[in-house]
């Protein structure tokens, strides 16, 4: 077993031919394509059984895919065998989002398939980018949490550590989300309608999951009969995780629910055909959607029991791994490192208890000793409202068992609080996982930090925050259980493989070793004034601005001019992440154009992108602000042609592997304090992009990293905003500043809602009537002046790439690789074991 480093040795040099790399993943002697045998062909005509001119793109997709699955199952079989046979310490990383997206193209890269697989399907006359179009994204996350454990996954096989991704394989992910008339509409996404080719059923491996009550059909619905017990079946579905090289291949499982037993005969039989099925629509349904709609109690509900079916499946398999090779169940902490990823698989802290004392039969301090030893918590957010609390009556219901280790958990924290800090009970009150008052809940954030040895940040920033303000109570009594973590991409999907153009000139001036050690591009720091490299990152630029322009002219008949700055802000849509202040600038410059139409302005294209949350009305009024300007803006012949606004609808990773490598700036202008980390802002910087943004999340380690000379911060520090809060008001900006009463006064006198007046009073609401709790008037003088900086650099090219190269240069720090070689170290104690 080796000790895991960030450096992993360079496996690229020149792609070997495709037949000799199908030997070595222990697929050959076969060919891929080309002879009726080969691979391709063989799916093309057994899977489908179609007449060649039956045969359209999305067979050949799935042939293809089929065809290096094909190539790479050798291998993956191997990894599990040389796991088994070394017995390594093994991660188990559960979470409810993996936001993969498409796994074709990032597979065949990881493989080093990618030139051969190209060349031979021309030869083939298969269009390679058509071919790609076919996959849908994954519908297994919504946001940053799911990206970065899919970030995680790709490291950890890189880096070859023994690891597996725990998730539930959700049928139709979060929502499609188009626009209609400028509103948010959800239609479902239904991901999975055609076969997916990567993923291999394990019905022999399923998963019994009691609970004590059971389900009928009631009125058109669902309703729970208390004290009835039944089971659900987590059944697992795997996908293969290639690391770079081809090297390991490690496993990422999903679970879907399933009833036991089919349907009721006896009520099947007698005529209540829809009745007999209820317990089977029950467990469909729990894996059916990613996050169901937490406004209403059934959601929450669901959301509840997916929790938990989620831990418990990943549980008892892994258990079952461990007992495999392993009697003493002292050694789970040595065998075993469990993450979580924030407080969603916080069940597991009581039910790795109930298997310890219920199935092994140890008492109750070897037992939590040995759960608090095997579980690490990664909290993601400073939200109190996304630190979950979940109802004791549904514990009283569901999980009664839970219940009891929950409280006498809570029983000991209590009695060490007393000892620790005597006549402290508000200090008791802050810390118990019980929180009193109208209805009981459990506080499954201190739950995890009680039940753990690591809780960490994400940032600094975050995790500095986490200790002072959000847990502080938890943090002073167990210091040494807290630490940071500062998130990390995958250089693999998010620079070598989005961006081809930049990858090429990257290597070109330092060589290939970058791919798997991005320290290495601080080689290119010296090289940030060398008139050569300048040029050679601006045509890389140009080409994936182009690249973008093509794609977005296919799929929607728009034109964008890649001649103008490409201005991005693309997350989730929330009030904290102030796409309205963002909305705000843009109001502003175009004031500023209406009153001086003859204003010397580099022409900016300003793109949008976003889901909200479909009970969010706030957010949802923000995406309808936003398409509202966007056409006010493309109407009027004064501005027309030195700036358009876009809102592309739908976001997903695919549209990020487009937009990112195209962008010129990337905004992070959260307020301060609120933004926990953020990844896209290192995508951003990885690609080349200059950052607009507040000291915030991440982008303060970026900033130091680049130093602030080469970033654009503006704003209120986290300690300004939090010191401010007792007497801000919203109005004296309004009152004191002409260029925000204007952009204000333009918007409520329904000038961009013309046909629909009174729409936007919402906004009027937050920024003025409720004190702007987001703080955007406070910023938007000072984002104002620092995007005129911006602006002024971006008319000096040689400046502007000069500075980017620098950010491309500085940007090491923010690898996965990273990221996942601390956790190794700190947290799991876990070492690269090498697949032989």
């Amino acid at each position: 077993m080796e000790q895991v480093s960030t450096v992993i040795e360079p496996t690229r040099a020149k792609p070997p031919e495709l037949d000799k790399l199908i030997e070595r993943y222990g697929c050959g002697p076969v060919q891929f394509t080309g002879t009726e045998d080969a691979l391709y062909e063989r799916h093309l005509v057994f899977d489908n059984v179609l007449e060649a001119a039956e045969i359209g793109a999305r067979e050949r997709f799935e042939a293809v895919a089929r065809s290096v699955r094909d190539v790479l199952s050798q291998r993956w079989i191997r990894t599990e065998e040389t796991y088994d046979r070394n017995d390594p310490k093994r991660v188990y990383y559960l979470s409810m989002e993996f936001l993969i997206g498409r796994s074709l193209a990032n597979n065949v890269t990881n493989l080093l398939l990618d030139d051969a697989t190209k060349r031979v399907l021309k030869e083939q006359r298969v269009d390679w980018y058509e071919l790609l179009e076919q996959e849908p994204d994954a519908g297994l996350g919504n946001g940053g949490l799911g990206r970065l454990a899919a970030c995680f996954l790709d490291s950890m096989a890189t880096m070859e550590i023994p690891a597996m991704g725990y998730g539930l394989r959700y049928q139709y992910g979060m929502f499609k989300q188009t626009i209609q008339d400028g509103w948010q509409h959800e239609v479902p996404d239904n991901w999975l309608r055609r076969p997916d080719p990567w993923e291999v059923a394990r019905p022999h491996e399923t998963v019994a999951v009691p609970l004590n009550c059971s389900f009928k059909l009631s009125g058109g619905s669902l309703q729970a009969v208390i004290g009835q017990t039944s089971s659900l079946i987590g059944v697992p579905f795997d996908r293969p995780v290639v690391g770079f090289g081809g090297k390991t291949i490690n496993t990422l499982r999903l679970w879907e629910a399933a009833a036991s037993d089919y349907f009721n005969f006896q009520e099947f039989s007698s005529g209540d055909f829809v009745g007999a099925l209820a317990e089977t629509l029950q467990a469909e349904s729990l894996t059916r959607v990613l996050y169901p709609d937490d406004h209403t109690a059934k959601g929450q509900g669901l959301r509840f029991v997916q929790e938990y079916f989620l831990v418990a499946c990943s549980l008892a398999d892994l258990i079952r791994r461990f007992r495999k090779t392993n009697k003493d169940w002292t050694t789970l902490p040595d065998k075993v490192a469990i993450q979580l990823n924030d407080t969603h698989p916080t069940m597991a802290v009581p039910e790795l208890m109930r298997i310890l004392l219920d199935e092994a039969h140890l008492g109750w301090d070897e037992a939590w000793a040995i759960t608090q030893r095997t579980l690490a918590y990664t909290n993601h957010t400073l939200l109190p409202e996304a630190l979950e609390k979940w109802p004791v009556i549904w514990f009283e219901r569901m999980l009664p068992r839970h219940l009891e280790i929950i409280y006498e958990i809570n029983r000991r924290l209590i009695d060490e609080i007393r000892r620790r800090f005597p006549g402290d009970e508000k200090r008791v009150q802050r810390i118990s996982l019980v929180e009193e008052g109208g209805e009981r809940k459990i506080r499954m954030a201190n739950l995890a930090i009680v039940g753990s040895h690591s809780t960490n940040g994400v940032a600094a920033i975050h995790s500095q925050l986490l200790r002072t303000m959000t847990v502080k109570d938890l943090a002073e009594l167990y210091p040494e259980r807290f630490n940071n973590k500062t998130n990390g991409v995958t250089p693999r999907r998010w620079l070598l493989m989005s961006n081809p153009a930049l990858s090429q000139t990257i290597t070109d001036a330092i060589g290939e070793a970058w791919v798997t050690d991005l320290n290495q591009l601080k080689k290119l720091k010296p090289l940030a004034d060398d008139k050569g490299l300048r040029q050679a990152f601006l045509r890389a630029k140009r080409e994936a601005k182009v690249k973008f322009v093509d794609w977005f002219k296919r799929t929607t008949g728009q034109a964008v001019d890649a001649d103008t700055i490409f201005d991005c802000q693309i997350k989730r849509i929330h009030e904290y992440k102030r796409q309205l202040l963002n909305a705000l600038r843009i109001v502003v410059i175009y004031n500023r154009l209406r009153k001086n139409p003859n204003s010397d302005v580099t022409p900016r294209t300003f793109f949008f992108a976003g889901k909200a949350a479909p009970a969010y009305q706030l957010a949802k009024v923000i995406i309808k602000f936003i398409n509202s300007l966007a056409s006010v803006i493309d109407e009027d012949p004064i501005v027309r042609g030195r700036l358009k606004l876009l809102f592309l609808p739908d976001y997903n990773v695919s549209m990020a592997e487009r937009l990112i490598p195209a962008a010129d700036v990337s905004n992070q202008i959260s307020t301060a304090g609120y933004e926990a980390s953020g990844t896209s802002n290192m995508k951003f910087m990885m690609n080349g992009a200059l950052t607009i943004g507040t000291r915030d999340g991440a982008t303060i380690e970026m900033a130091e990293e680049a130093g602030e000379e080469n970033f654009f911060l503006f704003g209120l520090t986290a300690e300004q905003v939090a010191s401010s809060r007792g007497w801000y008001k919203p109005q004296w900006h309004y009152d004191i500043d002409p260029e925000t009463r204007a952009a204000l006064d333009l918007i409520f006198s329904d000038h961009f809602s013309r046909n629909e007046p009174g729409i936007f009073a919402p906004l009027r609401d937050a920024l003025l009537t409720h004190g702007d709790y987001y703080m955007h008037l406070a910023d938007l003088k000072s984002y104002l002046e620092a995007d005129q900086k911006l602006c002024d650099l971006y008319a000096d090219p040689a400046s502007w790439s000069s500075k980017a190269i620098l950010n491309v240069a500085t940007s090491g720090k923010f690898s996965s690789d990273r990221t996942i070689a601390e956790y190794a170290a700190d947290i799991w104690d876990a070492n690269a074991c090498p697949v032989s």
